[in-house]
């Protein structure tokens, strides 16, 4: 039987200190901790409207929609360099991190016109203003502590293409609505991996 050559395997960033940690290598060099002093960062952030109170949210059963039109919660993705995380809906409210890592996935979990409170990966909360996240691509973050494989078709025995450590951001293509799987884009390459592997897709969403 002839061997088969090795999968490449797609590396995550170098590790990083504080919070980042935390989530090994998945969050290397993607937040920064607020230093004591003035709040307010210079160019990371629109002129906008004077501080609106955020919506309401409804019973979780219901279906909430925030002023944008867009459902909540839902997924985004930083997109930027170079976000703060505010401890409100405004730059008058302290920032608590700065994000270096553009396309992350985090949580949209309430809004205000101008402005929305999400959740990253690890679980801190905070604020970003609107312009500093992006819808237009599905993005999501590969969980768990070992090497996801990548495979050709959304079958458990199907032939892997690569393998992708934790940590790795992947563009997501399409996940079926009742699937267990997910095609996804990680660096060159195209395949499937399991949705419980990512953290950026709700079990009921789908992307097509």
């Amino acid at each position: 039987m002839t061997a088969q050559p090795p999968r490449p395997a797609l590396p995550a960033p170098p590790r990083a200190r504080g919070l980042v940690a935390t989530l090994a290598v998945g969050l290397a060099a993607a937040l920064v901790l607020a230093g004591p002093g003035p709040a307010r960062a210079q160019g990371t952030e629109p002129e906008s409207a004077p501080d609106a109170a955020p919506a309401t949210p409804a019973p979780e059963e219901a279906v909430r929609v925030g002023p944008s039109g867009r459902p909540l919660p839902r997924f985004a993705a930083l997109g930027s360099d170079h976000i703060n995380m505010r401890t409100g809906p405004g730059t008058r409210y302290p920032v608590t991190w700065v994000y270096k890592r553009r396309g992350l996935p985090v949580e949209v979990t309430r809004e205000t016109e101008d402005w929305r409170e999400v959740r990253d990966p690890d679980g801190a909360e905070g604020w970003m203003h609107k312009a500093m996240l992006s819808h237009s691509n599905r993005m999501a973050l590969v969980t768990g502590e070992t090497r996801q494989i990548l495979l050709r078709r959304p079958e458990p025995a199907a032939e892997g293409v690569a393998e992708v450590e934790p940590g790795v951001i992947v563009k997501l293509l399409q996940c079926p609505r009742d699937g267990r799987h997910c095609r996804v884009e990680a660096g060159r390459f195209q395949g499937w991996l399991l949705r419980a592997a990512l953290w950026g897709v709700h079990p009921t969403d789908y992307v097509d």
